[in-house]
C-alpha cells in the first residue's frame, strides 16, 4: 500500500488580494497548522522560538509567513494594515516602487515574491515592511511595527548566515539587531506617552509567533538588545552609561512588578532580573564602582 503524499507546508489562499498601490491581484500564502510541522524547542535569550528540525518538512520558519508582500511592487505590511492607506501614503509608497526593489536585492539578491515563502522571501519581506512602514501615518502605530520587523529580519538574516556564510548577511543582522534597539526604546516612549495608538500593535508585540510578552516583552528587548549592541550604538562611556542606566531603570520597573503579581510569567520575570544583574554590572564597570545585587 503506498504512503499517502504529505500535506505541504502552505496553500494559497482561494480569494484574491489586490494589492493597493499596484492594483495588481493575486492569492497570498498561508502556513499550515498542526500536523507536527513546528516542533517547538528552547526560547532563546531574545524571545526567539526555536524549532527542531522536522524530518517531513526540514527547517520550518513561521515567520517568514507574516508579512504580506505584493509580488509585483513589493509594498509589505501585516495583513491589519494591508489596504488601510491614506491617499498620500499610497502615492509615496508608488513612487518608491524602484528604490524599494533596488535596495532589497542589493542585499538579498533576486526575489521572486510569486514563488512559496523560504528563508531568504521571509527575511526580504521584513526589510520591505520597515520600509513601507517609514512612509505610512501615526493611524496605524508603525513604530512598534518597525521594532517587531527589525528584530524578526535580524533573526532571519542571522540564520541565512548560518545557511550562507562569507556573504555578509551577520553585518546585515547585526545593523538590523541595532535599528530595532532604536525602535523598541521608541516604543516604550510610545506605550507611555500613547503617541501612536496602542490598539494597533498591542496584539502583536510577539516578538516571535508563538506568545505575545506585550509591553514586558518590549521592555526586557530593549534592555537585552542595548546591552548586546552597545558597542554599536555608543561611542563614549557617557553614551555607553546613559543606555545603560536607561534601559536598569526599566527592567527594575518590570522586575519590581513582577515580584509583587503572580499575573506575571515567571520566564520573563527571571530573564529580566538576570539582565538586570548583567546591566548593573556593566555599569559598575564603566563608572569605576561596585554594582549592588538585585534582590
Amino acid at each position: 500500500m503506498l504512503s499517502s503524499k504529505p500535506k505541504p507546508l502552505s496553500y494559497r489562499a482561494k480569494d484574491e488580494t489586490s494589492c493597493p498601490i499596484c492594483n495588481h491581484k493575486y492569492h497570498k500564502e498561508i502556513l499550515h497548522s498542526g500536523g507536527g510541522r513546528l516542533i517547538a524547542g528552547k526560547l532563546t535569550s531574545d524571545l526567539r522560538r526555536t524549532y527542531e528540525l522536522n524530518k517531513k518538512f526540514g527547517k520550518v520558519y513561521p515567520m517568514a509567513y507574516q508579512i504580506l508582500t505584493c509580488p509585483q511592487c513589493l509594498y509589505s505590511s501585516y495583513p491589519n494594515d494591508f489596504t488601510n492607506l491614506k491617499p498620500e501614503e499610497i502615492q509615496e509608497i508608488k513612487m518608491s516602487t524602484v528604490s524599494r526593489r533596488t535596495g532589497i536585492e542589493k542585499i538579498a539578491g533576486p526575489l521572486d515574491f510569486n514563488e512559496d515563502r523560504n528563508l531568504v522571501l521571509g527575511a526580504a519581506s521584513y526589510i520591505l515592511a520597515i520600509d513601507c512602514y517609514q512612509l505610512r501615518g501615526i493611524q496605524i502605530a508603525p513604530t512598534p511595527k518597525k521594532a517587531i520587523s527589525s528584530i524578526r529580519a535580524a533573526w532571519l538574516f542571522s540564520d541565512m548566515n548560518e545557511e550562507f556564510p562569507d556573504m555578509g548577511f551577520n553585518k546585515v543582522s547585526d545593523f538590523l539587531y541595532t535599528k530595532a534597539v532604536k525602535y523598541y526604546y521608541s516604543t516604550l516612549e510610545i506605550m507611555s506617552t500613547g503617541n501612536e495608538p496602542h490598539d494597533q500593535f498591542i496584539n502583536l508585540l510577539g516578538p516571535d509567533t508563538d506568545n505575545n510578552w506585550g509591553f514586558d516583552g518590549v521592555v526586557y528587548l530593549n534592555g537585552f538588545l542595548t546591552q548586546k549592541y552597545l558597542h554599536l550604538l555608543a561611542k563614549t562611556d557617557e553614551e555607553k552609561i546613559e543606555y545603560l542606566d536607561r534601559s536598569k531603570r526599566y527592567l527594575g520597573k518590570l522586575y519590581g512588578m513582577g515580584k509583587a503579581s503572580k499575573s506575571k510569567p515567571s520566564v520573563i520575570i527571571d530573564m529580566s532580573k538576570d539582565l538586570y544583574d548583567l546591566i548593573s554590572d556593566d555599569l559598575a564597570k564603566l563608572q569605576g564602582t561596585e554594582a549592588a545585587p538585585s534582590e
